[in-house]
């Protein structure tokens, strides 16, 4: 593609889409850590609508930690700290919800300062327009797969495309993997930190081996029932069912084919405005996302972990700043600062969102409409890589698992290291592009070189924040890859 080409017209308006996200997320940061400083405290002793056994419980919540008190009709006190230090039970209210539903209960009902339940409504109301984007991923990525097939024409042109999506999605995770074994060792962010104690309670531990989980992946390719994918957006199967009626549809060729094509076109047409009319909302949703992430976080745990912070965000700088641009000017002959620019709006809305599924149609307009992708490539390289690659995750994995070692005294070899990048590649594949979903995949990492699963709960604290970086860089590795594709298959 001409550099000319990369960027497309959008519509007229006072500021470009880019620069209305960053406003609104710039607002709703400013606005959150307002609240934060200004309505983050309150304290209420409660005696009815509590469990029977109790006489009393007492709530304090700030945004470093919550405090809860009970005590039985025997004067039997008990205290639950949640968040603020790292030695706590429970590192957030997900992972106390879990031990005791009914004193959280009591919480959201009663105890909560003005910030959160201020934070909270804010996240029901950007989570609207997330689930807008979900709306539209799957029978987008259906319509345009579809047209993106048939118009390549030929299986064998297809098949070159996956050789080389594979190849780049392998190459780039090895490398923000390589970027993450360097950063850890320079600064050893766990070494002397004094954090090695109790361990809070984590998400999840998993029952499956990675080669369980691998095989789990393959098994998705071949979905028993593709209307149940359809509905429940499981991107792997329906990627694979939707390319695989494609080409059956070209091998039949005639009227057939014909047929298929132009349905599939206008259903594309149609998404694709849809898509367009909520990307409008964009900066209103970008910007009650970041509310509630900075009028419900507090700052306490953040300077307890801030080497491991910064070993995560310098690595992950390297990789999208320097390694991804410098593949996007060599290989793609793409201007990365031009092309960063079109795809900022997926970039700022998958870093208020941390997910890269969520994230997808945005992501998919941006190259298309803005970068002047064509959709043959995009409809097949972008779905996929927000299944199977996650440079942000494996990177993040990596650092996190040496952090853990560094922090109980276990110095690995580099042998050892080298099992940790290389499981940490496996197992990113394995990753769901959702929230979170890093953290289940680390017990994989964690086990591979036997280390304690439960000093996991130790970063959940600061993940979410972790979790917004990454996968911004996880969405700017699939488009710089969309770009590297459409330039070698310029043909």
């Amino acid at each position: 593609m001409n550099e000319q080409q990369s960027i497309s017209a959008e519509p007229t308006s006072r500021f470009a889409l880019h620069w209305q996200i960053l406003i609104g997320m710039t607002v709703g940061a400013a606005i959150g850590l307002l609240l934060n400083l200004s309505l983050s405290t309150t304290a209420v002793t409660i005696s009815e609508a509590i469990p029977e056994h109790l006489s009393t419980v007492e709530l304090r919540d700030s945004t470093n930690t919550i405090t809860i008190t009970t005590f039985t009709h025997d004067n039997v006190k008990t205290v639950y700290e949640i968040g603020g230090k790292l030695d706590t039970k429970y590192a957030d209210l997900q992972s106390f919800k879990a031990d005791q539903p009914s004193l959280h209960a009591v919480f959201e009902s009663h105890g909560q300062s003005w910030a959160r339940l201020i934070g909270n409504l804010c996240k029901r109301l950007g989570g609207l327009f997330l689930r807008m984007l979900q709306m539209v991923a799957v029978p987008l990525i259906v319509t345009s797969l579809t047209v993106g097939v048939m118009g390549l024409g030929k299986a064998e042109r297809l098949g070159r495309m996956f050789r080389r999506t594979m190849l780049y999605y392998i190459c780039t995770s090895f490398l923000a993997i390589v970027t993450g074994l360097i950063m850890v060792n320079l600064i050893q962010p766990g070494v002397g930190t004094g954090l090695n104690s109790q361990s809070p309670v984590a998400y999840a531990t998993a029952s499956s081996s990675l080669s369980e989980i691998l095989l789990g992946q393959l098994e998705t390719l071949i979905p028993t029932n593709p209307i149940r994918s359809l509905a429940e957006g499981d991107f792997l199967s329906i990627i694979s069912f939707t390319i695989a009626f494609a080409i059956f549809a070209l091998m039949i060729g005639g009227k057939t084919a014909t047929t298929i094509s132009n349905f599939a076109q206008a259903g594309f047409d149609v998404m694709m405005k849809m898509t367009m009319a909520i990307i409008a909302l964009a900066p209103l949703g970008v910007m009650l996302l970041m509310l509630f992430v900075t009028a419900t976080h507090g700052s306490a745990v953040f300077s307890s972990l801030a080497w491991y912070m910064l070993a995560v965000f310098l690595a992950l700088v390297v990789h999208a700043c320097i390694t991804l641009p410098l593949i996007l000017k060599f290989v793609a002959g793409r201007n990365p600062w031009e092309f960063a620019k079109a795809m900022s709006p997926a970039l700022l809305t998958a870093f208020s969102s941390a997910s890269s599924n969520g994230t997808l149609p945005l992501t998919m307009a941006s190259i298309e409409q803005r970068a002047g992708v064509r959709n043959q490539t995009s409809s097949f390289v972008l779905p996929l890589g927000a299944t199977i690659n996650m440079d942000g995750t494996a990177l993040y994995e990596v650092i996190a698992v040496l952090f853990i070692a560094q922090l109980i005294g276990i110095d690995l070899t580099l042998a050892d290291q080298l099992v940790v990048a290389l499981t940490a590649l496996l197992a990113s594949i394995g990753a769901a592009g959702i929230p979170h979903a890093g953290l289940v995949m680390m017990v994989i990492v964690l086990q591979a070189v036997d280390l304690p699963v439960e000093k996991q709960g130790l970063i959940i604290a600061v993940d979410r924040i972790l979790d917004m970086c990454r996968t911004s860089v996880n969405v700017w590795s699939d488009s710089c890859g969309c770009a590297v594709i459409d330039a070698l298959d310029d043909d």
